[in-house]
């Protein structure tokens, strides 16, 4: 058996299981403070089968350099107090087995690069559009990783000419992809959910048209052959419809990539995260090995 913890801003999804795609249990927890939160965590996994791996997929930023000794810690976030919290090592001396680890994103995008949406293409690029925003690329099987890890929500968009009355929402960057289509913005913005303004409402093609010019960014940028769009804003009804035909107008048939882009809801539901983080445990387990 092997564990995953798909640790978020807002909850922590727990699960065990023999294959990614074989979960056995699962478990929510609400995230609190870290001593809470991981106590549960652990109390939840002891009273498991025995894991031979554990993989999270956690919300960032996080340090995922192997040579820096801090590799497996949330580094400096906005959540209070989870700020150079050792998430990998916790589990790793708690559970004594190996840890795979990476960001909440990455995991998804490798989950639905092997499993989901991406099935049959080499490149994919995952974004989630909720509470944040956030980004992973996979490209040949593997997450890209550089300096740290992407942060697709901290871009900077083309404003509309008539979008002039809204600062943005971001603590850090004002009026980023992020400060300009996350839920927290709209709520700023608009007052309700996306999903919940009518149909007719300005909003929706507002957002479409931000995450439109992200989509058709990474096309040009990466040349990945599909965007997997998740998170809360995007189950809007029609709101893919509106960025597909949105990203389509940007490209104006330019693309070499034709019509080989494509986004496309996650294949894998609500375990996007979750069976990436699992995938995450298969490979620590494999390299143990």
């Amino acid at each position: 058996m092997i564990g995953g913890i798909e640790a978020g801003g807002t909850k922590f999804v727990l699960a065990v299981g023999p294959t990614p795609t074989g979960i056995a249990a699962r478990h929510v927890i609400p995230t609190r403070t870290p001593a809470e939160t991981l106590a549960e965590a652990m109390e939840w996994f002891a009273g498991q089968a025995s894991i031979e791996a554990l993989g999270i997929a956690s919300f960032g930023p996080v340090d995922l350099d192997l040579a820096s000794p801090t590799w497996g810690h949330i580094t400096r976030t906005p959540k209070p107090g989870w700020s150079d919290c050792d998430l990998a090592g916790h589990f790793a001396r708690g559970l004594g087995v190996p840890v795979g680890f990476d960001t909440d994103v990455n995991g998804a995008a490798i989950a639905e690069a092997a499993h989901g949406a991406g099935r049959g293409v080499s490149s994919l690029a995952y974004v989630t559009v909720g509470t944040g925003i956030g980004g992973g690329l996979v490209l040949n099987g593997q997450p890209v990783h550089g300096a740290a890890h992407p942060e697709m929500g901290h871009v900077f968009v083309r404003r509309a000419v008539d979008d002039t009355d809204f600062a943005g929402h971001c603590p850090i960057h004002g009026d980023c992809l992020e400060g300009l289509a996350s839920g927290p913005a709209i709520i700023a913005r608009w007052g309700q959910l996306l999903s919940h303004l009518p149909p007719d409402h300005p909003a929706h093609e507002r957002i479409a048209g931000y995450l439109a010019q992200l989509c058709y960014s990474l096309f040009a940028m990466t040349a990945a052959e599909v965007v997997v769009l998740g998170g809360g804003v995007t189950k809007a009804p029609g709101l893919l419809d509106r960025v597909r035909e949105g990203a389509g107008a940007l490209s104006n048939d330019y693309l070499p990539g034709g019509a080989r882009h494509r986004i496309e809801a996650p294949g894998l539901g609500e375990n996007s995260g979750l069976t990436g983080a699992l995938m995450l445990a298969e490979a620590a387990r494999a390299a143990r090995s």
